[in-house]
């Protein structure tokens, strides 16, 4: 895992500086390669082969291609072993220089070939093309700048903005985007003329014309029905999918929390190593963090179970108020999660134990974890089978108002669509024109965004599916999987995700939804809830869970934030949301609102926790990225 760096110009002392910004990714070595016309950078955190010969930028034999890597292939050796027969051979025993060699041999349909994440670039100095590319499912991030002729490629934004005479422009539209989805999805960034390249995809520039092409998607074929043959497939699928991620030269564990997703990772590990590290993190025992650390407590439970070697962070509210900012500066993007700071602390703590890690990221995507899945399917099958007239009546509507169910009423008249999916997953408008003023509100642009991305066309008769691709699309890579890669690299700690398995996901998606999203009355996570998902996850992985686990009703992993608001943050959230910390943003806030709507938050009046965060986060980002010398 590492940092990657470079641009269209000829300059030693840039490279530099943009290696030295993204050092936190890279502690272990750095450094960088200068041809006619590009400059490339690398700062290396060494997992594998972590001698000298693992050094990049790398050269090829020949000495007329360059790398830059960032990330794994799993199933690097099975590609040397056919590169060998080929006649290649190899000095090193990095899966860098088989990427290398893959290319040489196969050019961009190496990309074909390689399970892993991963963003890197490659240089060909004969012609001086770059070839970038980025992993199928977007775990590793990979930013770029273009305008004009100049194009600047990174791991990280603060990189790319060392570059003197870049102008720092608002996107108008993300901007909208962020406050009614808490993140922007890919292409775009806060900043008009920075973009991600997007998951599945590779590009190339040459004399600064740049050239992007996808690689792969997700295929719409036929589901596949005989349930104990999925069932073996996820087995096998998954426990292949761990085993190859723990492939390392550095120590290893895993990030156990209470849920599903980690505990069947904590077990298929524990089955077949000694004594896993596992790392979860807690707080600090008060009136208003005892109901948030259920989670650990089960976590503890399970390590024990499995005879792990357990690691527990306990933390305050003073050390995330304390971390706060920093967290938003790895971050890169406003990305308003108020576990974020939590996430990078529990990465700098277990970074003194480990150098790697496995998530649970992506289960509940492939196997329908969220209720909002289990509750649109519903939806589809009320539309199915009540007549419209029945549904879109004034008795249903006055019987849904008067049971507090007006949003209900709304939902299960919305047919399948862009509309059906942000009125599940958008912020409302009400509260948005509350604090944004109206030369900046575009409250359209999330759905026209949405519809180029993802619906184009609807598929009314599997819109679940459709639904559940979305989120794999947008919120998975562009919220979840940066966040924890932003996260663990600011403390120099290798994340990896079995879920994530390209294999999983594409045999996932042609599971039938009947398998994946449960009913009422099944025995497991049955407490205190209408909805069960990963149903055949569970039965597929039954011998990795305890009952303990599958008793636990669903859950995400939360923070007292909104409490904290109105105890150990107060005084720090305050001064955030006021006009005088970044006076430039009232330009595009009501301070007067912001500040009412924090009273009544704080008084219990409403729960405003999503906005004021929202906005304290804009607020620590603008300051940071758009005023300050990054």
């Amino acid at each position: 895992m590492c940092g990657i760096n470079g641009f269209n110009l000829r300059d030693e002392g840039l490279v530099k500086k943009m290696n030295h910004s993204t050092k936190h990714r890279g502690p272990d070595d750095d450094g960088l390669f200068l041809s006619k016309e590009w400059s490339l950078g690398h700062v290396r955190l060494a997992i594998l082969d972590t001698s000298t010969l693992g050094h990049q930028p790398m050269h090829n034999k020949a000495g007329n291609l360059v790398i830059v890597f960032n990330g794994e292939i799993y199933n690097f050796q099975e590609i040397r072993c056919e590169l060998e027969e080929k006649g290649y051979s190899f000095i090193s025993k990095t899966d860098t220089e088989v990427v290398l060699s893959a290319y040489e041999e196969w050019g961009e349909e190496c990309l074909q070939k390689f399970n892993g994440m991963f963003a890197f670039a490659i240089l060909d100095i004969r012609t001086e093309e770059l070839f970038i590319a980025r992993d199928r499912m977007g775990i590793k991030p990979l930013y770029y700048y273009k305008k004009g002729n100049k194009f600047i490629f990174s791991s990280e934004v603060k990189a790319i903005f060392t570059h003197s005479g870049l102008e720092k422009e608002l996107n108008y539209n993300a901007l909208n985007i962020y406050f009614r989805l808490l993140y922007v999805p890919g292409p775009q960034t806060m900043w008009a003329n920075v973009y991600k390249l997007e998951p599945g995809c590779f590009a190339k520039i040459k004399n600064g014309n740049l050239a992007i092409q996808s690689y792969w998607s997700i295929e719409k074929k036929e589901c596949v029905t005989d349930k104990v043959y999925i069932e073996s497939e996820i087995k096998r699928l998954l426990c292949d999918s761990v085993k190859k991620r723990t492939i390392s030269d550095r120590p290893l564990g895993v990030f156990l929390s209470g849920g599903i997703d980690s505990t069947i990772i904590t077990g298929i590990m524990s089955s077949f190593s000694e004594k896993v590290n596992t790392f979860s993190a807690k707080f600090e025992k008060t009136p208003q963090s005892e109901k948030y650390n259920k989670d650990a407590e089960i976590a503890k439970r399970t390590a024990k179970y499995f005879g792990t070697n357990h690691h527990e962070l306990v933390l305050s509210g003073k050390e995330v108020l304390e971390s706060l900012e920093d967290a938003v500066f790895h971050m890169d993007e406003p990305i308003s999660n108020h576990i974020q700071a939590v996430n990078m602390l529990l990465a700098k703590y277990t970074s003194k134990h480990v150098k790697v890690v496995l998530g649970g990221d992506g289960a509940d995507e492939l196997f329908g974890g969220y209720e909002r899945y289990y509750y649109n399917n519903v939806i589809d099958s009320i539309q199915k089978h009540i007549p419209k007239c029945v549904l879109s009546s004034p008795l249903m509507k006055f019987g849904l108002h008067n049971l507090g169910k007006k949003e209900a009423f709304n939902k299960i008249n919305r047919p399948p669509g862009v509309y059906r999916y942000t009125d599940f997953f958008s912020q409302k408008e009400k509260d948005i024109q509350t604090f944004l003023l109206p030369k900046y509100n575009r409250p359209n642009v999330l759905q026209d965004t949405l519809v180029s991305k993802c619906f184009k066309s609807v598929e009314r008769e599997s819109f679940t599916r459709q639904f559940m691709c979305a989120d794999t699309a947008t919120w998975l890579p562009d919220e979840s999987l940066v966040r924890s890669d932003k996260m663990s690299m600011a403390a120099g700690l290798e994340q990896r995700v079995p879920f994530l398995d390209h294999r999983l996901v594409e045999f996932a998606d042609r599971i039938p939804l009947k398998y994946k999203l449960g009913k009422k009355g099944v025995k497991f996570m049955n407490a205190g809830t209408n909805y069960q998902g990963k149903r055949i996850l569970v039965s597929s992985m039954e011998e990795y869970l305890p009952d303990f686990v599958l008793e636990q009703p669903k859950w995400g992993w939360f923070s007292p934030a909104s409490k904290w608001l109105r105890g150990p943050m107060h005084g720090f959230a305050k001064e955030v949301l006021s006009e005088g910390y970044c006076a430039q943003t009232s330009e595009f806030f009501d301070f007067k609102a912001i500040s009412e709507i924090f009273d009544k938050h704080v008084s219990g009046e409403v729960y405003a926790l999503n906005t004021l965060w929202s906005i304290m986060t804009f607020q620590m980002w603008y300051r940071r990225f758009m005023l300050d010398n990054i």
